[in-house]
């Protein structure tokens, strides 16, 4: 999992898994941040984040281009979850 700031509280993510790449556009506000992981570097956050995803669908399957909370809207645990792995 690659995290790249790619400016106004946006990251592109890559994920290089069996030969094969996937890339992603997300918006990351200071809100999330204090929100989901206080204290917590953006680019940290999505990492947890896609490690989280990725335990729950193949990268394939995840959005190419989303802000952070929408991952709760399908994921009503991943608060909870996020702290466990941060």
């Amino acid at each position: 999992i690659s995290v790249v700031a790619a400016g106004n509280s946006r990251y592109r993510v890559s994920i290089e898994e069996d030969a094969t790449r996937t890339e992603h556009e997300v918006a990351v506000t200071p809100d999330d941040v204090a929100r989901y992981a206080p204290g917590v570097p953006a680019e940290r956050l999505l990492e947890a984040s896609f490690e989280f995803l990725l335990a729950r669908e193949p990268k394939e399957s995840i959005l190419a281009r989303f802000s952070l909370p929408t991952i709760e809207r399908y994921f009503p645990d991943y608060p909870a979850k996020l702290r466990e792995l941060l």
